[in-house]
């Protein structure tokens, strides 16, 4: 089995990847969303030549020759672009032996993951959100949610004034004692702002704090996670393996949160999953849509010991990721059934397809 061509399928932020070998085995993957025309260009240029000609089944070892080889580009937009080759080619290994993608990953940990209804929106008083929230729990049975503080890398300055007290209030109020909140601030905050609405947090019962600073300033967010008693999160936007290593050993998160478009896919995001799970600290990966990253993260979860906490699950409908797959997965009492098809176990939608750039690298062309 030799990969003889790779496509990429680009619509608005979305590249979706399409790998086929010499034997007729295809598989389907994903690059991490925005920029997916410049992303498939730098997967077409300086990814798809690594893989051309070779077995699927040497996966994580061209992943880390690939990186290897581009050593001088060691940036988000390689990554990126090799989430999409990565999560096609582990697709195919899973059609290729009739097992969800979940199974190869060591096994189902749990048969079904349970999640927490994730706002992305800070445009949103926080009356209209406790009522948009409310509605998820009653209809899919959410246990847990997650709401947005501040501004995002905001420097303390808030979305709205006073937005950032109000709705922590304001959430617990009215979702009752027995919904877990968890607060998102998307590094908006100076450490010392940070502490002062972590101890609000904790007040008010809240079950983790995420990315409180700047995701670049580790010393920050350290002196965050050893000032407050809530579980401070972060990393969903860091692709380097030994970044993930500094903020385990280094006691600079409490739950770590890779993001398998922007590390690079699942092989190197188990990876965080194993170093977590060896330093006894939850494995919570950073999911923001509903894009087939939303399935990729579901296998992840579903089989490594360290993702045992509620994983994200966005609640947003955005129109650049209707169309592009089924079967889609389902919250049903707050919990989404462990996979079971073989590979990703889903398929690509034609409409998606025939709407969408196309570009092909093929092996000796």
């Amino acid at each position: 089995m030799k990969i003889e061509s790779i496509e990429t399928f680009v619509r608005g932020p979305i590249a979706v990847v399409r790998v086929r070998t010499d034997d007729g085995a295809e598989g389907i993957g994903q690059t991490a969303p925005y920029e997916a025309a410049l992303t498939a260009r730098v997967l077409h240029t300086m990814v798809a030549p690594c893989f051309l000609g070779r077995d699927p089944w040497d996966l994580e070892v061209l992943v880390d020759d690939c990186l290897r080889r581009h050593y001088k580009f060691p940036g988000s937009f390689l990554h990126r672009a090799l989430s999409g080759v990565d999560t096609a080619l582990w697709d195919i290994l899973g059609r290729s032996t009739g097992q969800p993608v979940s199974k190869l990953l060591g096994g189902h940990a749990r048969d079904s993951v349970p999640v927490y209804a994730s706002s992305m929106r800070r445009d949103i008083s926080p009356e209209q959100e406790a009522e948009r929230l409310l509605g998820h729990i009653r209809e899919s049975g959410f246990g847990a949610v997650k709401i947005r503080v501040g501004e995002a890398m905001g420097r303390d300055v808030d979305a709205a004034p006073g937005r950032t007290e109000h709705i922590i209030r304001h959430l617990r109020q009215e979702l009752g004692e027995e919904i877990h909140i968890s607060a998102d601030a998307n590094g908006g905050f100076t450490a010392a702002r940070a502490v002062r609405v972590g101890r609000m947090l904790e007040e008010y019962g809240y079950f983790h704090f995420e990315e409180p600073c700047p995701f670049p300033e580790l010393e920050q967010t350290a002196r965050v996670t050893a000032a407050l008693d809530i579980p401070v999160s972060g990393g969903e936007q860091d692709f380097s393996l030994s970044q993930f290593q500094r903020m385990i050993t280094g006691h600079v998160v409490d739950i770590v949160q890779p993001d398998i478009g922007y590390l690079g896919g699942v092989s190197r995001a188990r990876k965080v999953a194993v170093l977590a799970e060896a330093a006894g600290i939850p494995c919570t990966p950073h999911c923001a849509n509903s894009s087939l990253l939303q399935v990729f993260t579901l296998h992840l979860a579903a089989a490594m010991p360290a993702c045992h906490h509620y994983q994200e699950w966005s609640i947003e409908d955005t129109p650049w990721t209707r169309g592009i797959y089924g079967p889609l997965p389902e919250v049903v009492g707050g919990r989404v059934p462990a996979p079971s098809g073989p590979g990703w176990g889903v398929e690509l939608e034609p409409g998606f397809i025939a709407a969408a750039e196309r570009q092909v690298s093929r092996l000796g062309s």
